[in-house]
This record gives structure tokens, C-alpha cells and sequence, in this order.
């Protein structure tokens, strides 16, 4: 069976409607074909000026089903294609997504207002990487060898795909988000219906169109746009779904998993996550010091593995805490194609002043500002910006130190023994990253031992690799996104068991009845 090369529409571009322009030319993408929704209207905006990019009218439940109903309906042949077809389709989603890099980096920028040399350094190249390693991990879906366990019996396991996947993306990482929902999924032969962000559809859009190129057939990859109450919790809650995956908040996953359990819907999570940055007496303070600061700015703080929590040795906490506050105050902030920006607005007005608030209530408990906590005036005020902040003296239980911020916020606690410096690491809800910095190898090994997290650092804080997984513990989920772990997640396993010996009576029938003559 061979995959058809679908290019009819491929020179129709989602992304021509000028930046300035008030609708958009699709909100979704349904059984290849670009649509319009008819709900609500919904403004993209850029948040380092508060100027509307696009409004796009919304979907629904209907649209939703339709989605659903189209992936359901490609199914069985994608499911059912080879292994080199499917790999061959997304090497050429690779190759689409290269060619279309710089249109991706702009529509990034504008929809999160993340600096370009961030989007064209990590987020865009890290998208097409991620694609490109699920092309060839779409070749090796190995199973158990064969092999006679029973001694009459040859059993073998088969590794199938599950049926139509529902993902929800969230807004900081966009297109990367949406890659590491939508690959493992089709490289596994299963079907998917993606809803990215409301805020941020641009790039998702991008990708349906790239996958629309690249020959991939009607059906296997549906986008749909809209809220979470409105369509989220339409896809999550369809009964034709074999497998809900969603990248977003802790409390909000909890509901997901309500939703997904009536229907027996299976779950893949990766939520929230208040990272550990440990700092040991014997640590190289520079180092320390400078991935400290790049750990936990990086995409303006929204980044569920972003360096949060510094817990420093109590003979270095000062000398750290020093570092850190003069590195900060450095930083420039600025606008997307600003070539001397370092740090971008918050993705919204909201998400800013949820920022503010918790350092605002941080600081009247007690906790003191050593840098930033303000929102800045003059050229930035427009935008959705908040100053790199460095908090100490606050309390471990104090909800900066216990909840996730989401922003360029960094808090300092010190210890005195290594004990106590890797129990308060663990003293915490969440689990989806953690870094130790130690110049012992003794104590590297005891850090990645004893830190309970999905992802542990050592000597750095933040680099992801596709071949290796991303994952948490505890509050932060389950399930792995990137590598070959993140298929197990998306497939099954089938035991299929052959009887060897042709025998009508089988030795195990004489415990249900015995053949009388």
C-alpha cells in the first residue's frame, strides 16, 4: 500500500494574510481541507506591544467531531502503511518545515513575543530535529523476539499503534509543543486531532500546512482552534478517542483526567514542574552562577523545566546570590526583532500580572526582592513585560517556593548539609526536572540518584536532546515526550501465541475436564 503525494494545495498559504491583518485565512484543518470556525472571534496578540496580529473565528464541539470523525475515517490505512512510508512522509514534513524556517521563527515571534534569536536558535531548529528523529525512529518499532516460553507455544509480540490520539498543546513552546504531540503519534500509525493554544495558533497552522505538503495523507493530522472549555474539553471528552495527551498546568491535566476517565480514555501528561537548581559547596560558582540566571530566564521563565528553585550551600549562598542579582541586572529587555534582546514579554497581560501578584504576595510574607519585582515603564510599557526577579528569605512552604510561577523568577534558599540540600529539592509537589552542580563526582552521582525528577542535570541546567525523553515524576505527569520512549506511549502491545504441536486435547484442557472413553 503506498501513501498518496497530496500537493493540490500545496501552494494555498495559511500565513499570507499580512501580520497586520484582522482575519485569518483558516482556523483550522479537518480531513485536508482548511476551514473556518463560525464561534466566538479570538484575538492573537503579540504581547510586546499589545497589538492585535490576527482574530480568527473559533471552533466548536461540531468542528471537533467533524475532526475526530475525519482521523477516525484515516485510520486504517495509516495505520496500516509500512514503516519506510510513514518514515518517508515526515522526512518530507522535515524538509517542508526547513524550507518554511524563516516564516515559522516570525510567526513564533509574534504570537509569543519571544525574541527572534531564541525562536531561530532553539525553538524552530529543535521543531525540524524532533521531526527528523521520529522519521527514523518510525522504522523501529521492535517488539520481544520470538521465543518458546511454554515449551509447545512460540510467542511474539506485536507493537501496534492505539487508534485517533487527542493532544492539547500549550502556548509557551508552540510549534515545539505541537511537534512532540503530533510525531510520536503519526510515526506510530495512530491518527491525530491536535487543539494548540488559543493565543497562539499561528505556527500549529504553519505545521498543518507543512504536513498537507508534504503528502501526509487527508485525515491524519487535524487541527482545531478555540478555548479549553469550548473545544479542549469537546476532544477530550469524545467517547472515539483511544488516547488523550496533554502538555499544560497540573490542575488543569487533573480535569483532563476526569474527562478522559469516563470514557476509559488513555493519558499521557506532562504538566507542571518548580525545578530544583542545587548548588554544592564545592560547585564552579561561575558556571553556577551564569546557568543559574540562563536556566531560569530562558523563554521569559515559561518553561515548565526552567530553573526555579536555587538551593545553594550556605558558605557560597552570599557570593551566589550576588552573581546572580549583577547578571540579571544586565539583561535587556526588548522586542522580538530587537537583535540586543535577551528577554521577551510574558505571552499575555494575564500571565504578567499573575507573575506580579505572587511576587507581590511573596514579598509582603516576608520574602525580599534582591533585584526586579517591578513591571517595567517608559518603551516597554505597552507590552507584557516583567523585570528578572531574584528572591530570598522566603519560606519552603511559601507558594513562590511551592507553585509554579511561570515567569523570570528565581528564588534562593540556602543549606548547610547535603542532606538537607537535596531533601528541601525534593520538598515539593512537582518532578519534571532538577539540576545538581558539584565539581565531586560522588555527590553527581548522589544528586541523580536521589533527585525525584524526570529529567536531572548535572553541571547545567535546560539542554534537551530528541533522542533522549522528557518526563515527569510525581505531580508532573506521566508519559514521556521525544525519543523512542515517547512511542511506547503511543502504542500497544499485542502477545499473539502460536501452539506448536497440532495436539486436539492440550495438556492445561485436563484442569477444566477430563476426555472419558
Amino acid at each position: 500500500m503506498g501513501i498518496p503525494n497530496r500537493t493540490s494545495h500545496a501552494n494555498r498559504s495559511v500565513s499570507q494574510v499580512d501580520p497586520g491583518g484582522t482575519v485569518s485565512e483558516a482556523s483550522n484543518y479537518i480531513g485536508g481541507s482548511f476551514g473556518r470556525g463560525s464561534a466566538e472571534p479570538l484575538d492573537v496578540i503579540d504581547p510586546a506591544t499589545g497589538a492585535v496580529v490576527r482574530t480568527y473565528g473559533s471552533d466548536d464541539a461540531s468542528s471537533v467531531a467533524a475532526a475526530v470523525a475525519a482521523a477516525s475515517a484515516a485510520y486504517p490505512e495509516w495505520s496500516r502503511a509500512t514503516p519506510a512510508e510513514r518514515s518517508g512522509a515526515l522526512h518530507a514534513l522535515a524538509a517542508e518545515l526547513t524550507a518554511r524556517e524563516d516564516e515559522l521563527v516570525t510567526q513564533e515571534c509574534l504570537q509569543t513575543g519571544k525574541p527572534r534569536r531564541l525562536a531561530a536558535g532553539f525553538d524552530v531548529p529543535g521543531s525540524i530535529d524532533n521531526v527528523q528523529f521520529f522519521a527514523g525512529a518510525a522504522r523501529r518499532l521492535d517488539g520481544m523476539a520470538s521465543g518458546e516460553y511454554s515449551g509447545d507455544h512460540t510467542s511474539s509480540i506485536r507493537r501496534e499503534p492505539i487508534g485517533v490520539v487527542g493532544s492539547i498543546a500549550p502556548w509557551n513552546y508552540p510549534l515545539q509543543m505541537a511537534v512532540w504531540k503530533v510525531l510520536p503519534a503519526i510515526a506510530a500509525g495512530n491518527t491525530i486531532v491536535l487543539k494548540p493554544a488559543e493565543n497562539t495558533p499561528l505556527t500549529t497552522m504553519l505545521l498543518a500546512e507543512a504536513c498537507e505538503a508534504a503528502g501526509i495523507p487527508a485525515g491524519v493530522v487535524n487541527v482545531v482552534n478555540g478555548t479549553g472549555p469550548a473545544v479542549g474539553s469537546a476532544l477530550v471528552s469524545s467517547p472515539d478517542l483511544a488516547m488523550t495527551s496533554f502538555t499544560g498546568s497540573t490542575a488543569t491535566g487533573r480535569v483532563i483526567a476526569g474527562l478522559a476517565a469516563v470514557n476509559g480514555t488513555r493519558l499521557h501528561l506532562e504538566l507542571g514542574g518548580k525545578a530544583p537548581f542545587v548548588v554544592f559547596d564545592d560547585a564552579d560558582l561561575d558556571a553556577a552562577v551564569h546557568g543559574a540566571v540562563a536556566g531560569s530566564l530562558i523563554n521569559t521563565g515559561q518553561d515548565c523545566t526552567a530553573a526555579t528553585r536555587a538551593y545553594v550551600h550556605r558558605s557560597v549562598f552570599d557570593e551566589f546570590v550576588a552573581g546572580v542579582a549583577d547578571l540579571m541586572r544586565g539583561i535587556r529587555l526588548g522586542t522580538q526583532d530587537d537583535p540586543d534582546t535577551d528577554l521577551g514579554p510574558l505571552v499575555s497581560f494575564r500571565q504578567r500580572d499573575k507573575v506580579a501578584g505572587m511576587v507581590e504576595k511573596a514579598v509582603a510574607e516576608g520574602a525580599r526582592a534582591v533585584c526586579g519585582g517591578t513591571i517595567p515603564g517608559g518603551a516597554l510599557a505597552d507590552g507584557a513585560f516583567y523585570e528578572p526577579t531574584l528572591i530570598v528569605d522566603a519560606a519552603q512552604d511559601s507558594s513562590i517556593v511551592q507553585d509554579e510561577v511561570f515567569g523570570p523568577v528565581l528564588v534562593a534558599i540556602p543549606f548547610d548539609t547535603d542532606d538537607e540540600g537535596l531533601a528541601l529539592a525534593n520538598d515539593c509537589p512537582f518532578g519534571l526536572a532538577a539540576s545538581a552542580w558539584t565539581g565531586s563526582v560522588f555527590r553527581a552521582h548522589r544528586a541523580a540518584r536521589e533527585l525525584a525528577a524526570g529529567t536531572v542535570w548535572i553541571n547545567d541546567h535546560i539542554p534537551i536532546i530528541s533522542e533522549m525523553p522528557h518526563g515527569g515524576y510525581k505531580a508532573s505527569g506521566y508519559g514521556k515526550d521525544m525519543s523512542a520512549y515517547s512511542l511506547d506511549d503511543y502504542t500497544q502491545l499485542k502477545h499473539v501465541m502460536t501452539e506448536l504441536t497440532g495436539a486436539v486435547q492440550k495438556d492445561w484442557h485436563d484442569v477444566v475436564f477430563t476426555t472419558r472413553s
